[in-house]
């Protein structure tokens, strides 16, 4: 299995880095808010609150969407084909979410730079961790992404992934806090793991490294995780038994 995911990662990210303007595309939305929203956020926030939040922003647009491929592939007929291979059927699915975790990561790198140059003074340690913890994020997010595109009608997976995902974002406190917002829009989110993700994020921007909201944010990433890939290893199975 791990040399089976090793070639279909390999063959996955030269593709990949071939599209560099897809990769572009991908974290245009968030540049935009950083470069022409950033300037008024800081006027009473901070930095190190907004950038986290367009980091979970980034990850639940480009990961939460990386079901397209799987879409095309089937579409084209290149997912049965590989059925009929020898390749382990968990293979073709961490195949394709470790290039997608390699995708989020160069994103997420360019987003910091560009928040660097803006004004973001984050620590390095905070920085790695926080990469780390969205990174794990992203890979459960692009498992549950193939899942859905693999277990709905090709049709409606755009418009109900991007419906399912905007929602999430705002619920995250991408832009605002959610301590901020009036107390049954603040309890609903917090049925969100993406919140207490991000509050970890912001912890972790801050220099703070032991806490209890790092702590929670670690835990709900882990036990998300182990949920996405298991969904999926078994939707990813049953597609192409």
């Amino acid at each position: 299995m791990l040399r089976d995911t090793l070639v279909l990662f390999r063959h996955g990210l030269g593709v990949t880095l071939r599209q560099k303007v897809g990769i572009v595309v991908g974290a245009i939305q968030p540049m935009l808010f950083l470069v022409l929203f950033g300037p008024i956020f800081t006027t009473f926030g901070t930095w190190e609150t907004l950038v986290p939040g367009l980091i979970i922003q980034l990850g639940l647009l480009s990961m939460g969407l990386a079901g397209f491929g799987v879409v095309f592939e089937k579409r084209s007929g290149v997912l049965e084909r590989m059925r009929v291979t020898p390749a382990s059927r968990l293979a073709l699915l961490l195949g394709r979410v470790l290039n997608n975790a390699v995708t989020l990561v160069i994103q997420t790198v360019v987003l910091l730079a560009v928040a660097f140059a803006l004004g973001l003074r984050a620590p390095a340690l905070g920085l790695v961790a926080g990469l780390v913890l969205v990174v794990v994020l992203g890979i459960s997010l692009a498992a549950l992404s193939y899942s859905v595109a693999l277990t709905m009608n090709e049709e409606l997976f755009a418009p109900v992934m991007t419906t399912a995902v905007v929602p999430l974002i705002l619920l995250s406190g991408s832009f605002l806090p959610m301590s901020m917002a009036p107390g049954w829009l603040d309890a609903i989110s917090r049925v969100s793991p993406f919140r207490y993700v991000l509050e970890a994020l912001r912890d972790l921007f801050q220099g703070h490294y032991l806490t209890g909201t790092v702590g929670a944010g670690v835990a709900v990433t882990v036990v998300f995780t182990a949920v996405a890939l298991t969904v999926g290893s078994r939707v990813f199975n049953r597609a192409n038994a």
